[in-house]
């Protein structure tokens, strides 16, 4: 049943003020937030009217009915976000097939409107499974450039034995790189100016092969070509594995190669062209092109999915740790909505789970061991 997943976090309302289980609420919330719900009064309003089957196929007692708005509201702002944020993992790892061999990708997302005059903005940084297309975990930070900081604590949580990890420039950190190596993991990191001495001995180094391919035959090549959307795009590959020039590579752990991507994309007569740099454990060209295509996925379909269907730039929960609670709740609505077989938009699930019990009814059944 979904609730074991749930029943250690603890309940800090004053005990002689409870009338409504916390477990109980938690859990038609996040029914209400996969059946479209955003504001608290919606959510509220949806289970009044869902009363009876959250009784029936849920098994709830609720002894005092449906709690108001605002009961509603301070739960998650009480509730601890990392006892939260726990349990959702918990729940993740039982539900998920084996992780290993996934290209998890890392990356932050700000909640617009979550901050105020007195408190900035929830920067939400997750990682997320491209096979499994799931969340594996989130950690807050109130500032984006607590991404350097809040990586390393995401991946201490994270069971990414055998996986491959992704990341964007702000990641490329030793500290990082070895803490992915600790876990077991391999990585690809995109390399930018915040590392600009090794970004600058690391373009001049492809240059130099580029120009005398002959005297560089431990450079490996992929070209690809992609048509779609109006839209040509043309990338090529490339992947060293000679990385002993590389003064300070005793810095970085399990420093086997430096890649380069150069993508030439063609619309309406017009072309971009674009040079991106990495750093990576991988020596498998294949592998490499592989995880550099994969990375986006956590921006098409997890970032992406988040704002367009569940509009969380437009969510105002903001008091206490309401922001950081609900953000796991939508991560929790994400993953079941997409474990769903059903070949139809996420969004259509959604608005099905509204209105039809038993979808909704499978979606929640699924989506537990």
């Amino acid at each position: 049943m979904i609730k074991q997943y749930f029943e250690e976090l603890t309940d800090k309302r004053q005990t002689h003020k409870v009338k409504h289980n916390m477990l109980e609420i938690i859990i038609m919330t996040i029914c209400a937030v996969i059946a479209g719900c955003e504001a608290w009064e919606d959510i509220a309003d949806y289970c009044r009217v869902k009363e009876r089957w959250f009784k029936e196929s849920l098994r709830m007692e609720l002894k005092y009915g449906i709690a108001s708005h605002d009961t509603i509201q301070r739960v998650f702002e009480m509730l601890d976000p990392k006892e939260f944020e726990k349990c959702f993992r918990e729940w993740i790892n039982e539900v998920c097939n084996k992780v290993e061999g996934d290209i998890v990708s890392i990356d932050g997302k700000t909640i617009r409107r979550s901050g105020s005059r007195d408190k900035k903005a929830i920067h939400m940084v997750s990682a997320w499974a491209n096979k499994q297309q799931v969340v594996l975990g989130q950690m807050a930070t109130d500032e984006k450039s607590n991404e350097i900081t809040a990586v390393p604590q995401l991946l201490d949580v994270l069971e990414i034995k055998g996986c491959i990890v992704t990341a964007d420039a702000m990641s490329c950190q030793k500290e990082i790189v070895k803490k992915i190596n600790e876990k077991e993991a391999d990585y690809v990191l995109a390399l930018k100016e915040n590392q600009q001495t090794m970004l600058s001995e690391v373009k001049e180094y492809f240059e130099g092969a580029l120009e005398t391919s002959q005297l560089y035959p431990e450079l490996k090549k992929q070209p690809t070509l992609d048509k779609g959307h109006g839209r040509i795009e043309k990338r090529t590959y490339y992947l060293s594995t000679e990385t002993d020039w590389f003064a300070d590579k005793p810095l970085w752990q399990k420093l086997n190669a430096f890649g380069m991507v150069m993508s030439e994309v063609e619309r309406e007569g017009k072309v971009c062209r674009e040079t991106r740099y990495y750093i990576t454990s991988l020596d498998d060209i294949n592998k490499f092109s592989e995880a550099v295509r994969k990375h986006w996925g956590i921006e098409n379909s997890l970032h992406w999915c988040l704002d367009m269907t569940f509009h969380e730039d437009y969510n105002r929960s903001r008091k206490g740790n309401s922001a950081e609670n609900m953000a796991v709740v939508r991560h929790l609505a994400l993953n079941a909505l997409k474990a769903n077989p059903e070949p139809i938009s996420l969004a259509r699930k959604k608005r099905r789970c509204s209105y039809d019990d038993i979808f909704l009814a499978d979606i929640i059944h699924s989506f537990h061991a």
